[in-house]
């Protein structure tokens, strides 16, 4: 293994460590990766997380082919490598099956813009993209149809489970995070009753507000 890309090789270790440690993942389930100089950094297919060192991160190219590693790449591959060849603004992409999103895809169904954490952080609803196998880049066409456009930063592909998008790999997993929240209160909230969702002109101020104003 070459010492290409220490930094975000350790990085993206210690992002998975996060991923693992904020219950969104179980065994060796899930993904994320970081684009780099030439492709990107992925984890390695069926590794258990406390496994995983910066030295077992794979380095593809775009087609998803393995450039550097001793391990095989992630089986969602495939769906990384088309995200990063038709969105140029993304840097990172989380995978998971986090429970209560998931549940959402389950049903085909959005998860609504009910509190201001969603128009915060996706800029509305949370959108569910089409049911794709993985094995090739099917799963990556449906992320890029959905997403193209659109202010999420999440998707819930049907029947599946959540894929997220950033400026980099952090980023990707803080909008895991904060689905897999917002689902779970969406959820509590749908079985007290008939949420409403906020209205636009809300959703685009608040929007605005913690994309542009929020924070240091």
């Amino acid at each position: 293994m070459s010492n290409n890309f220490a930094q975000e090789r350790k990085l993206l270790a210690d992002l998975h460590t996060q991923l693992f440690e904020a219950g969104l993942v179980v065994w060796s389930g899930g993904n994320i990766s970081q684009r780099v100089d030439g492709g990107f950094l992925i984890k390695p297919s069926g590794l258990m997380y406390s496994e995983l060192t910066p030295e077992s991160m794979v380095y593809c190219d775009f087609e998803g082919k393995v450039i550097d590693g001793n391990h095989a790449p992630s089986s969602d591959t495939a769906a990384h490598a088309y995200v990063y060849k038709n969105m140029p603004e993304v840097g990172g992409v989380v995978h998971t099956h986090s429970n209560y999103a998931s549940a959402f895809a389950a049903v085909n169904e959005p998860i609504p813009c009910i509190l201001t954490a969603i128009a915060d952080e996706f800029g509305g609803d949370i959108p569910v993209g089409p049911f794709a196998e993985i094995g090739d880049d099917s799963i990556g066409k449906g992320i890029v149809s959905t997403l193209s456009g659109h202010r999420s930063k999440a998707v819930l592909m049907a029947q599946h489970g959540v894929f997220t998008i950033g400026k980099d790999a952090k980023s990707a997993l803080k909008a895991a995070v904060m689905c897999e929240d917002v689902a779970k209160s969406a959820h509590l909230a749908l079985g007290l009753g008939t949420p409403q969702r906020l209205p636009q002109e809300a959703i685009d101020r608040l929007f605005n507000r913690y994309q542009n104003v929020y924070g240091q």
